[in-house]
C-alpha cells in the first residue's frame, strides 16, 4: 500500500516534519506500506505559480499525483493564527475535488502551545470532510512541551493504528465510471437512440 505524508513545516529542521515522520514510522510498524514524503516547503513557489497559471510544474504535478494515488495520507501542518498554514491549504486547493473521496487520512499539527490544539477539529477535520476523505478518529497535536512526554508517543501509536486499520479495510478504489445522462438512460429503456 502507498502511504503519502504531506508536511507543511516551514523551517529546517521542522517540528511538523518530525511529527509526520514519527506518524509514518508508526504506521509502517503496523502495516506493509511504501512511504513517500511531500515536503510543501520545497514546493511553495510551484504551488503559487500553479494557483495563478492553472498548470502545475513537473515536481508539483508528481506530488499531486502521489497524493491522489495514495492508499492513505498523513497530513501535517504547523498552526498559525488558530488554523492550518496558508501553504498547506493552498496545496490541498490544487487537489482534484474528488481525489480524496474515501481515502483514509490522519491529520496532525504542531504549535507552540496546547491552546491551538482545537485547530485540528475546527479547521483540518472539516476541510478533509468537505473533500470526502475518511479521517482517522484520533488527530495528533504536538505543542512544544509535548515532545518530552510519553503521552505524545501514545497518541502517535493510537492514531497510526487507526490509519493502518482504515487502509487495510478500505476497498480498492477505482476511477468513477462516466455518468450517462438521465435522458439517455430513459431513451435506452424506451428503445430510442
Amino acid at each position: 500500500m502507498k502511504l503519502v505524508v504531506v508536511s507543511a513545516g516551514l523551517t529546517q529542521p521542522s517540528s511538523t516534519r518530525l511529527l509526520a515522520d514519527r506518524l509514518a514510522t508508526a504506521v509502517a510498524a503496523q502495516a506493509d506500506v511504501t512511504t513517500r514524503v511531500v515536503e510543501l516547503r520545497d514546493l511553495a513557489v510551484d504551488i503559487a505559480n500553479h494557483l495563478v497559471t492553472g498548470f502545475p510544474p513537473p515536481k508539483l504535478g508528481e506530488a499531486l499525483k502521489a497524493v491522489e494515488e495514495a492508499d492513505g495520507l498523513i497530513a501535517a501542518t504547523p498552526i498559525f493564527t488558530a488554523s492550518y498554514s496558508g501553504l498547506f491549504k493552498s496545496f490541498f486547493d490544487l487537489i482534484d475535488s474528488s481525489a480524496l473521496t474515501g481515502k483514509p487520512v490522519l491529520i496532525a499539527a504542531t504549535g507552540g502551545t496546547a491552546r491551538h490544539s482545537l485547530a485540528l477539529e475546527h479547521a483540518l477535520r472539516p476541510m478533509f470532510a468537505y473533500l470526502h476523505a475518511v479521517v482517522a478518529p484520533t488527530a495528533v497535536y504536538a505543542a512544544s512541551e509535548d515532545w518530552a512526554s510519553g503521552e505524545l508517543a501514545q497518541r502517535v501509536d493510537r492514531a497510526a493504528g487507526e490509519l493502518a486499520d482504515l487502509m487495510l479495510r478500505m476497498p480498492v478504489r477505482h476511477k468513477e465510471e462516466e455518468l450517462i445522462p438521465f435522458e439517455e438512460q430513459l431513451a435506452a429503456l424506451r428503445g430510442r437512440p
